[in-house]
């Protein structure tokens, strides 16, 4: 892989809640959760978490798009504690996880 080619790591999440009150709290929990690994990841270069705005019945709830420098790194971010106990307090906050990992072009960031 090329130094201008990243892991693209996108997970989508329906999140449980038996009103939409308490679906958007959980929403919180798990947005703050992921914005938290900012900084403490090797190799995490880019972290973004969107909240679905469209409620089509059809959406997951949450999307956590990501960019690992290499393969290497993507899997280090799988076993490393920080995301460990960040799985195990979510716990059944989520009821359905889809992934999707794929190598691409990285993207140019600008310093904003």
């Amino acid at each position: 892989m090329s130094p201008s080619t990243v892991i693209r790591h996108i997970v989508m999440w329906n999140i449980a809640g038996t009103c939409r009150a308490e679906k958007d709290a959980n929403i919180a929990v798990l947005q703050q959760g992921f914005e938290g690994l900012r900084g403490r990841i090797p190799g995490l270069l880019h972290l973004e978490v969107g909240v679905d705005h469209s409620q089509v019945d059809y959406a997951c709830d949450v999307v956590l798009y990501s960019e690992f420098a290499s393969q290497a790194a993507l899997d280090a971010y799988a076993t490393h504690p920080e995301h460990l106990r960040l799985k195990a307090a979510l716990g059944t906050l989520r009821t359905a996880r889809h992934q999707v990992d794929y190598a691409a072009p990285a993207l140019p960031r600008s310093a904003a």
